[in-house]
């Protein structure tokens, strides 16, 4: 069975960070893409960025978002985290991770999904 589970959201004040875990299991960790998306309330899903399976170290990351994430892995734990700085209003979403097979890379189809962990900033 796959698994995506996500962890590390909470309530947070505006200007901080917070840091996401996403732990995968029954797939092949190094044979996927690993994106990370959220939803605002009332607004699509958007992509916040994804790190590339042909180089961990080649990550893209949205526009809007350049800057303030960072998007890290440990292959070793199965494991991709985002950092987000200086959080604020506008960050108040469900974050999700998900993993496209190395064929497709960040482009996707994003196969599988986790089930999200909210994030809200407040004042």
């Amino acid at each position: 069975e796959v698994q995506l589970v996500e962890s590390g959201g909470g309530l947070v004040r505006a200007g901080g960070s917070l840091r996401l875990s996403c732990v995968v299991s029954g797939i092949t960790f190094d044979n996927y893409a690993m994106g990370w998306f959220r939803q605002a309330p009332g607004k699509e899903r958007e992509k916040v960025g994804c790190n590339s399976i042909s180089s961990r170290s080649r990550t893209t990351y949205t526009d809007s978002m350049k800057g303030r994430v960072t998007i890290s892995s440990d292959n070793a734990k199965n494991t991709v985290y985002l950092q987000i700085d200086g959080l604020g209003h506008e960050d108040t979403a469900v974050y999700y991770c998900a993993a496209a097979h190395f064929i497709y890379g960040c482009s996707g189809p994003f196969d599988y999904w986790g089930q999200g962990t909210q994030v809200t900033v407040s004042s």
